[in-house]
This record gives C-alpha cells, structure tokens and sequence, in this order.
C-alpha cells in the first residue's frame, strides 16, 4: 500500500454535518476505505459548521433539544418537510446554506469527487454557473427517504436498501445512478469474530446470553434503570450497557446498582470506539433507532430491540426495520424487557430472528463498494474525456 501523498492520487470532499453522530461516522468510514486503496487526498469539512459557526450551533443545540425534550415537534418538522422539493421555498433556503463557501472550497481543493453525507447541496450553485464541476455523489445514512436528499445536483446515490432505490427511482432517479451499497462502517464490523479474548476485555462470561444496551451517543435511552433491573432478575441475563459520552447517567447507574443483587451481571461503558468488539459478543441489541446503529447492529447478526422510537426518521427507520422482521418495538419499559427474555429464552426464536437480520445484510463492505464504485467511475470520466 502506498503511504505517501502524490499529485497522480485523486482527490475526495467530503461534506458531512454536525447534526449527531452518524453523518460523521459515515463520512469517516469512507475516508478510511478511500486510504485502504493507497489515496491520501482526503478532504473532510463539517459544511455547516464552517460556513455559518453562529448558525450551525444554533440549529445543532435545537436539534439536541427539539429530539431529546421536544420530540413530537421534531417529528412534526420532519414530516412537515418529508415531501418537500428541492425547488420549494423552504427547500431552496436549506441548500444555499454554505454554498459560497463550498464555491470557495473548490477553487482552494480542485477535488475530483465531492462526497455528501448530510443532505445539503449548495454545490448545486456552483454547478448552475456552468462552470466545470466534479462528479457529486450523497450517502443516504438511514432507511427513511427524506426528499432533502433527492437533488438534480446528485450525479450518483448510495442507499442502504432495494426498496430505498425504488423510491428513488419513482420519484425519477435513474437506476444507474443508485447504488444498493448499504450504510458505511468502519471495517472491525465485518471482520471481528467473539473470542474468549473480548469476553476478557469486557468482563462478560461466554456462558450466559449478553444483552447489549446502547444508550447513544448522548446517553438518550429513558427508564435505563427499570429496564436494567428487570432484566437482571434472570439470572442467566447479563448487561453490558454502553452510555456513550453521558458520563453522569454512566456514574448514577453505577451508584444505583452497587451492592445490588445481580449487579455483577451488569457492565456500564462509557463512549466506545471498538463496539463492535462488543456486539460480536452480544446476543440482541437494544437501541435508539439511529441508521448508523442499526446498520451495525445488522452487521453484527443482532436481534434488535428498539424503545420508545423518536418520531422522524428515527421511528421511520424502527418501523422499516419491524416491517422485515429485523426489530421489535416497545414502548413500555416491561414490554420491552418481556420480549428481550422470551427471545433469550427461546433458542428457536432466536435462531428465527438472526436470520431476519441477516436477509438485510450486504454481501460487502459498504464503505469499500462506495469507494470501488467512485474510483471506478473516475477512471470512466477519465478514459471519456481522452477520447
């Protein structure tokens, strides 16, 4: 593999956004499969953040708030703006945000390919200019197609689903220009076995089923305590509980449950980069509905439990994945707990719903068929242009 910067090595924007953390991800999964193929020209730009800082954490703190406090208005937003076009009023004003500032960005970068993982096209300024423009590409980073992310400045789509490339398609997207590639991931996803090593490293016991508890980024899963608790009254169940970057509900759960029966089968984690050492050792996820998480929980062959699903694209995701046999939904904290131990309980049940899980999973990585598909559609450009 090359490890140096060379000027024949193309070049990669990629435009990501702030709004949680799965645009991120994704946008870091690709960067990584990108330097896998020896190209270091990597550009990465939080566009929000860059062109409008005042704005960007604005919009970032209410979208925090409006999801976390405020569900039902977020949802409501979502769904008001689901069908919108790229050419309404609302829509137009969404993908100017940034555009002088990407128009600047091109001229300091020369990119070959502009990447997007967040739906915010003010490239589509620059291009109307009829100036020469690279080739404009978006990862769709859940299972719920929003219209924002359906734009004539997309030369090329990457979804995580065949019913996803149908509703692009209806909505007059050529089939060519949509690829089923599945939601990016960083590699370990594919590649990490359970090993009496990880049950070590994470304090489980390779003998009693590991239900897997992802809190979120934030730490946003509510009743984590009632849930906990009644699941530990099997004593075969064990937790590891995972409360990403909420340090304090790390700290009150760990108070809560010491010196309590059964809190030897409960393992609190703060925020976890390898998880998915973790999930190739747990038996059934449970999560906030996310598309960056759930895609990891499929990669991993996971049951998924999901709780109380925020409305927006969240719930849509939950209620995409239920609708294959993928997920069951709870919004009661006994409901859930209910079905997690008659899952646990039921080896046949369990053998049912792995494979559910497994009819979603593509058959590569995700990140690396995006790269493969980019490079290879360069190179077409290229031989074209030579003609």
């Amino acid at each position: 593999m090359i490890s140096v910067v060379n000027d024949s090595q193309p070049k990669l924007l990629i435009l990501y956004a702030s709004y949680g953390e799965g645009h991120l991800q994704v946008a870091r999964a690709i960067k990584g499969a990108w330097e896998e193929t020896g190209n270091y020209h990597t550009v990465m730009i939080d566009l929000m953040a860059e062109s409008h800082p005042w704005l960007n954490e604005l919009t970032r703190r209410f979208y925090l708030k409006s999801y976390s406090s405020m569900p039902s208005l977020y949802g409501w937003m979502y769904d008001f703006t689901k069908l919108m076009n790229h050419d309404s009023f609302f829509g137009s004003l969404l993908h100017s945000f940034g555009s002088d500032k990407i128009r600047r960005i091109l001229e300091i970068e020369q990119p070959d390919i502009v990447l997007h993982t967040f739906p915010g096209f003010g490239l589509a300024e620059t291009k109307r200019r009829n100036s020469p423009q690279p080739p404009s590409y978006a990862v769709i980073t859940d299972f719920d197609l929003h219209r924002r992310w359906v734009h004539p400045s997309i030369d090329r789509y990457y979804v995580a689903t065949e019913d996803l490339k149908q509703e692009l398609v209806l909505l007059g997207i050529p089939e060519i220009a949509i690829q089923v590639s599945g939601i990016p991931l960083k590699r370990g996803f594919y590649a990490t076995k359970a090993s009496s090593l990880l049950y070590d490293r994470y304090k489980l016991s390779p003998d009693s089923p590991v239900v897997l508890i992802m809190a979120g980024a934030q730490g946003v899963v509510p009743n984590l305590f009632q849930i906990c608790s009644q699941l530990l009254l099997d004593d075969n169940i064990q937790i590891a509980l995972v409360c990403g970057r909420n340090l304090l509900m790390k700290d009150a759960i760990e108070q809560q449950f010491q010196n309590r029966e059964g809190a030897s089968r409960l393992q609190v984690y703060g925020y976890l980069e390898s998880i998915h050492e973790l999930m190739a050792i747990s038996d059934c996820l449970v999560t906030k509905p996310g598309g960056v998480t759930l895609s990891e929980g499929i990669a991993a062959g996971l049951p998924i439990f999901i709780y109380k699903p925020v409305p927006g694209q969240e719930k849509q995701n939950a209620l995409y994945l239920a609708s294959k046999g993928a997920a069951v939904i709870s919004y009661e904290a006994r409901e859930l707990t209910a079905s997690i131990l008659k899952l646990m309980r039921d080896p046949l049940l369990l053998t049912v719903s792995k494979l559910s899980t497994k009819q979603l999973q593509v058959k590569h990585a995700a990140a690396e068929a995006i790269v493969f598909d980019m490079l290879s559609n360069l190179r077409i450009m290229e031989n074209t242009a030579t003609l």
